[in-house]
C-alpha cells in the first residue's frame, strides 16, 4: 500500500502532529499540510493547500521546498506522503508520466524528510472516495436505489488513464491499486476498429490509455482527421476539448464522441470484473471539462451494453468527482494506515 523510505525515527504524524501529502501527476502537483486526531475515522485536516503547474518548476522537490517556505508559522515537518503514477527503484520515484526524474534522498536532504511513504496516485484518490458525499460529487448515471455495500471502482484519464479499487473494511478500508489503463484497447465498432488499426501502425501493443488519456485524445484526433481524409490543425489535447465544447472542430467533435464511448464500455467492464456494485467514481483531469459532452454522448448506452449483465450494471450508480484535494488526502490516509499496529 505504502512504500516507506528514510525511516530514522519516530514519526511525528504518528503522535497526531502535522505532515506534508502531495499529489503528483504529469500536469499539477497538489500539496496540503496535514494533520490527524488518532482513532477517529475521518481524522484527517487539510491545513494549507496549494496546486503547482508542474512545469513551471525543475523537480518535486522545488516544489515541496516552496510550499514549506510559505507556510503559515513556524511549522516543522519531517514526515512526508507522496501519491505518484509508478514505483519506488532505489532512490527514484519511475514514472514516464511526470515531467522530471524523482529523487528521493533529494527531498530528504533539502528538506530534512526522515521518513517519505509512496502510494499510487488513483490508490490515495480510491482511499479518499470513502469520505466524499453527495454534493462533492455529480451523477452522471443515477440509480433508483442507494448503491450496494461493495468494491467502489475509482478511475479516469489525465496524462495517463487510472484506477483502483476501494474495499470497505475494518479498521479501515482497503485499496487496490491497479494498471487497468494497460488492458488491451477493446473496440466496439467499426469506427474504432479503424482507429485501432491505425493506432497499431506503429506500435506492438495499443493499450486503453492509449485512447482515455491526454495523449489518447490527441490519437483519437488524428485517427478520425486520417480516416476521414480531413486536415487536423489541432495538436494539444486541451485544444481539442475546447474545440468540441465550441463545436468549432469536426474531427475534434468526433474525438470526443468515440473518447466517451470508449470510457463507458472500458467502465463498464471494469465494473464486472472488480463487482463494483458500491459504484463509480470518475477522476482525472479531462472529465471534469467536459461533463455536458459526457452527458450527451454515448457513454451510458455502452455502460450498459454488457449482454446479461446489463441488469447488474442499471443498479451502480456512476459519479463525476473532481480531483481537488483528494488525492492528498488519500495519501495521508493511506500513509497513516500503513504505519505498525494499525
Amino acid at each position: 500500500m505504502a512504500d516507506a523510505v528514510n525511516h530514522n525515527r519516530a514519526s511525528g504524524a504518528a503522535a497526531g502532529g502535522m505532515f506534508l501529502a502531495a499529489d503528483v501527476g504529469g500536469t499539477h502537483a497538489r500539496v496540503g499540510l496535514v494533520s490527524h486526531r488518532p482513532g477517529e475515522r475521518q481524522s484527517i485536516t487539510v491545513h494549507q493547500y496549494q496546486r503547482y503547474a508542474c512545469a513551471d518548476w525543475p523537480s518535486l522537490t522545488a516544489v515541496l521546498k516552496d510550499f514549506v517556505e510559505h507556510l503559515d508559522g513556524a511549522v516543522r515537518v519531517d514526515q512526508c506522503a507522496v501519491a505518484s503514477a509508478g514505483y519506488v527503484l532505489g532512490d527514484a520515484i519511475v514514472n514516464d508520466n511526470l515531467p522530471w526524474p524523482v529523487s528521493i534522498r533529494d527531498i530528504r536532504d533539502n528538506l530534512g524528510i526522515d521518513r517519505l511513504a509512496v502510494v499510487n496516485d488513483f490508490e490515495a484518490v480510491a482511499y479518499a472516495a470513502q469520505f466524499l458525499s453527495q454534493a462533492d460529487t455529480m451523477p452522471v448515471i443515477d440509480t433508483a436505489t442507494a448503491p450496494a455495500d461493495g468494491p467502489m471502482l475509482v478511475m479516469g484519464p489525465g496524462t495517463g488513464l487510472g484506477s483502483a479499487v476501494l474495499f470497505p473494511g475494518k479498521p479501515h478500508a482497503s485499496v487496490l491499486a491497479t494498471e487497468a489503463g494497460q488492458i488491451s484497447l477493446a473496440p466496439g465498432n467499426a469506427l474504432e476498429i479503424d482507429i485501432l488499426r491505425w493506432l497499431a501502425r506503429d506500435r506492438a501493443y495499443v493499450s486503453f490509455e492509449d485512447a482515455l488519456s491526454g495523449p489518447g485524445l490527441l490519437n483519437l484526433y488524428r485517427a478520425i482527421a486520417h480516416l476521414h481524409d480531413r486536415k487536423a490543425l489541432l495538436d494539444e489535447p486541451s485544444q481539442i476539448t475546447q474545440a468540441a465544447l465550441d463545436r468549432s472542430d469536426v474531427n475534434a467533435i468526433e474525438a470526443l464522441e468515440v473518447f466517451c464511448g470508449l470510457l463507458g464500455s472500458f467502465v463498464g467492464d471494469l465494473v464486472l470484473l472488480y463487482g463494483a456494485r458500491g459504484g463509480v467514481f470518475l477522476a482525472g483531469g479531462i472529465l471534469p471539462q467536459i461533463r455536458e459532452l459526457l452527458l450527451a454522448s454515448s457513454f451510458a448506452e455502452r455502460f450498459f451494453n454488457k449482454g446479461v449483465m446489463r441488469a447488474y450494471l442499471q443498479q451502480v450508480p456512476v459519479r463525476l468527482m473532481e480531483h481537488g484535494q483528494h488525492g492528498v488526502i488519500g495519501a495521508a490516509g493511506l500513509y497513516l494506515d500503513s504505519r505498525p499496529g494499525r
